[in-house]
């Protein structure tokens, strides 16, 4: 006999495992399940990010990223505190190092008032840079005091001792292939061979969400593309070198944030990441390979309008990849006394990167539907610091079907 819930929910990430709490909170009558085919949740994208607590800085005013960072955080906050995942509101300083970034950091300082973010506060001049980090240099900055650090596997730890206290079926161990809407129901096929049906399927699948997508009947004409970010991070001795977090000002040209110093909540600092095309979805070593994923990245044409629009930017992101010497000095921006000798490598994280044909990226979070079925198809940053206020968004938008 099959297995039959009310609910089913692939993937065990922060946003699987927030979508099933929020389900439990909203139909705490349901039978609910979370299907994560490793051995344990945040084994992907969410254990291998900087373990930031964004604010909603950057984001365009009115989107879903906007809105759902500033919300998700605070949810965030509070759970942490009831729970007791170690966390630290550090604040955070943008800083400016050319005049042409000066300008472009006061569109962020607008756009942050915009998003409702408390307590921005503009500096002018190196001076006011060094009052809070002695060892950074810059023409301007902008602090934001409600950016924090967080850890997110102790997040999802705790997370997932709330689903068991709830009742909430956690299947680790089991690889969601595809699904198949029926009638009344939609079944869910197992890597096993078994299957299982469900009233309603969330899909939260991170670096696999196209794939599921597709085989499960969603219309989409989005592609993964996956970015390898790497970092160093500081000897326990250099550590101090860094009080806040601290960033660059993006390049609009370049759709990531740039390298930064990150300050983690165990004492470490990292620094990083850069961003190099991964020729692994889950490789998280610098030479992993996956024929089949390069295959895909290969034979989708939005992928090469990427390389083609990108090609000099990912030339010295690539360079950085290869090249201590080249990721010390892209720190050096930043930090110009810093010395290589203050860093070891630290490991890698791999981002899931939505794609069109076109070649555009996809900016803002994104879904997809069949019948009795919800895909998550791009959560890249914020999306950890969102997730409560993305299973909100989610869960209020399937109504419950059992």
């Amino acid at each position: 006999m099959k297995e039959k819930y009310d609910y089913a929910v692939t993937g065990g990430g922060i946003v699987g495992l927030a979508t099933a709490l929020k389900l439990s909170d909203k139909y705490p009558d349901a039978k609910i399940a979370l299907f994560e085919k490793e051995t344990e949740p945040a084994r992907h994208q969410t254990g291998h990010n900087s373990g930031v607590i964004h604010s909603g800085l950057y984001y365009k005013p009115g989107s879903l990223k906007a809105r759902l960072c500033v919300d998700g955080r605070r949810q965030l906050i509070e759970f942490a505190r009831k729970h007791g995942v170690p966390h630290e509101i550090c604040g955070k300083l943008v800083v400016a190092t050319d005049p042409a970034e000066v300008e472009r950091l006061r569109t962020l300082f607008e756009r942050g008032q915009k998003n409702g973010l408390a307590g921005l506060e503009w500096i002018e001049g190196d001076a006011g840079i060094r009052a809070r980090e002695p060892n950074i240099r810059g023409l301007a900055a902008v602090v934001v005091p409600e950016e924090g650090i967080i850890d997110y596997k102790a997040m999802c730890r705790e997370m997932v001792k709330e689903l068991e206290r709830r009742g909430v079926t956690l299947r680790f161990r089991t690889e969601v292939r595809s699904a198949r809407t029926e009638n009344e129901f939609v079944e869910l096929s197992i890597g096993d061979g078994t299957r299982a049906r469900a009233g309603f399927a969330i899909f939260c699948g991170g670096l696999q969400s196209d794939r599921l997508a597709r085989a499960s009947g969603a219309a989409t004409d989005v592609r993964i593309v996956p970015f390898r970010g790497e970092y160093y991070k500081f000897t326990p001795a250099a550590r101090a070198r860094v009080r806040h977090l601290v960033y660059p000002v993006p390049d609009p040209q370049f759709p990531f944030l740039g390298v930064h110093f990150t300050r983690m909540t165990d004492g470490e600092v990292e620094c990083g990441p850069n961003a190099v095309l991964a020729p692994a979805r889950e490789g998280y070593r610098k030479f992993d390979f996956n024929l089949s994923d390069v295959l895909g990245i290969f034979s989708f044409r939005g992928a090469w309008r990427i390389f083609l629009k990108h090609w000099r930017p990912g030339l010295g992101e690539l360079q950085r990849s290869l090249s201590k010497p080249a990721f010390v000095r892209a720190l050096r921006k930043l930090m110009p006394d810093l010395d290589g000798d203050e860093l070891v490598y630290a490991g890698s994280g791999i981002r899931a990167q939505a794609v069109r044909p076109d070649g555009s990226l996809v900016d803002d979070f994104e879904f997809a539907d069949a019948p009795r079925q919800r895909h998550v198809l791009n959560a890249p940053s914020p999306a950890a610091t969102a997730s409560l206020a993305i299973a909100d968004h989610i869960v209020a938008s399937i109504g419950r079907s059992s």
